[in-house]
């Protein structure tokens, strides 16, 4: 009799369990739907030009550099002149000289990647732009189509032409650090890789993660940078402290080398412009404003905001970080908000809980004229990862206007469940867990495929992409990476 009862208990009890994982995978019902904003996402239209631009490169191979000079110089010409017209008084956006200032930064592209020695003239002249650029956008409203259009083809379309000379000369060419503008400030200083940093400085960096790829091209206007954090000195010690928020963690204090050593693709330092009517009043509002980001990370777990609300600060994404710090001494960052339009890409950052689609994004901030950009650093290597990262998730994106969704293996819902309720626990106790405060299962499997899928395109577009160069002898540029990646599938799980 208690064999027979001891029989029925190993039968049982493994049953229960099997049904109980069952009843955990069953996914919930019903479909969301975000509103997005009402606006456009930006658009080059220029796939002709792209294609004439890698023509002109492959003859300019052909001549050599010394029978480009005398063509370099000329352009080198044009394009002082056009900036010295725009020195003389404010213009708009739709001013002439805009465009065809953004016309022959790229026509000069082409012969600067086959003319080296030329590149640092290309640089200070991209860095030149930049400033001269920035300095119009004072008198523009960032909130208005055309201002933001202009300004992102001029900044944006610049660092991307001078981005494709550097993967094409030889690395040891390319300076890993790009001094822009001595910007002054009064506020406590000292020294990372080389480069002054006052306390209230901004660093803006892309990360090496498929997410940082996603959240940099994530927008209505595509960038290159994933992560905000805001730079704290101490006025007595000159140590740094590095606040930022993580996924992972929420808010957290790091040095400057935990900072860099979390894979970092690229790095900029932005500073408050001289002459603001707050840092007039007080040249130290950078220090204190970084001086209150660092005592509530202290004072408080401050989780990590999923849904990407700017305007609440109980949670707090990368960005809210300086913007919060900042709006309490009145500067409100982000002059230009971030717009999130396309419903493809609303579902599938909704799928990662966002549902703020007007944020802050981390690549905009570049774009707001209280800010000067000191500095940047990227080598060749991660920039190279860089584009090849853009062009997946560029492709990828596509596919989510076509209506394609982010999946995951139904089975493993019972599992992601449990190890919620595991992490819940560890959060409680002060730890991390395996699915972070805030992500729920559904979202953390779906975010394990994407990064799958993301890992798994990338291995074959590396081997196509070298393919590409023994074949024609050098670096696919952008616009080759995308035709790659739309001819690359899946393979095997991803």
């Amino acid at each position: 009799m208690k064999k027979n009862i001891l029989k029925k208990k190993i039968v049982i009890i493994p049953v229960a369990f099997l049904l109980l994982y069952l009843v955990l995978s069953i996914p919930g019902t019903g479909k969301k739907t975000y509103t997005t904003a009402e606006k456009k996402p930006f658009t080059w239209n220029l796939d002709q030009l792209w294609t004439n631009l890698e023509k002109r490169f492959q003859e300019a191979r052909k001549s050599g550099c010394e029978k480009l000079k005398e063509q370099i110089d000329k352009t080198f010409n044009r394009i002082d002149d056009i900036l010295n017209i725009l020195a003389d008084s404010p213009k708009t956006p739709d001013d002439v000289n805009f465009i065809h200032l953004e016309k022959e930064i790229f026509n000069l592209a082409p012969m600067i990647a086959v003319c080296d020695p030329r590149l640092p003239e290309y640089i200070a002249l991209c860095s030149r732009v930049r400033k001269t650029v920035k300095q119009h956008s004072l008198n523009w409203s960032m909130n208005v189509e055309s201002s933001r259009n202009r300004i992102y083809r001029l900044l944006y379309g610049g660092r991307a032409a001078l981005e494709e000379v550097m993967l094409q000369v030889p690395p040891n060419k390319i300076p890993n650090l790009v001094l822009v503008e001595n910007v002054p400030s009064k506020t406590p200083l000292a020294s990372i890789l080389g480069v002054n940093i006052h306390s209230g400085d901004i660093l803006v960096s892309r990360g090496g993660a498929p997410t940082s790829a996603l959240i940099a091209r994530g927008n209505d206007y595509p960038g290159n940078f994933s992560h905000i954090a805001l730079v704290h000195v101490d006025e007595k010690t000159h140590l740094i402290s590095i606040i930022e928020s993580h996924i992972e963690e929420g808010v957290t204090i790091t040095t400057p080398g935990d900072h860099l050593n979390n894979k970092k693709l690229r790095v900029m330092v932005l500073r408050l412009r001289p002459g603001l009517p707050g840092l007039l009043k007080d040249p130290m509002l950078p220090h204190n404003a970084a001086q209150s980001a660092l005592q509530d990370a202290k004072a408080r777990h401050i989780p990590y905001d999923f849904e990407m609300d700017y305007k609440n600060h109980d949670k707090i994404f990368c960005s809210e970080v300086a913007s919060a710090a900042y709006k309490k001494f009145g500067i409100d960052l982000w002059m230009g908000i971030s717009s999130i339009s396309a419903p493809g890409l609303a579902s599938w950052l909704g799928d990662f809980g966002v549902k703020n689609f007007e944020t802050q994004e981390p690549s905009d901030l570049e774009y707001d004229p209280q800010l000067k950009v000191v500095a940047e650093w990227r080598d060749r290597e991660t920039l190279y990862h860089d584009h090849l990262d853009n062009a997946i998730i560029d492709v990828m994106l596509e596919g989510a206007e076509k209506g394609e969704q982010l999946t995951y293996p139904w089975y493993l819902l019972g599992t992601a469940r449990i190890l919620k309720v595991y992490s819940a626990l560890l959060n409680l106790l002060g730890g991390i867990g395996p699915i972070p405060e805030g992500m729920s299962p559904t979202a953390a499997l779906k975010h394990s495929q994407f990064t799958k899928r993301h890992q798994n395109l990338k291995m074959q577009l590396v081997i196509k992409a070298k393919n590409f160069k023994k074949k024609y002898g050098y670096t696919p540029p952008y616009w080759e990476l995308i035709n790659l990646a739309r001819n690359t599938k899946p393979r095997g799980n991803g």
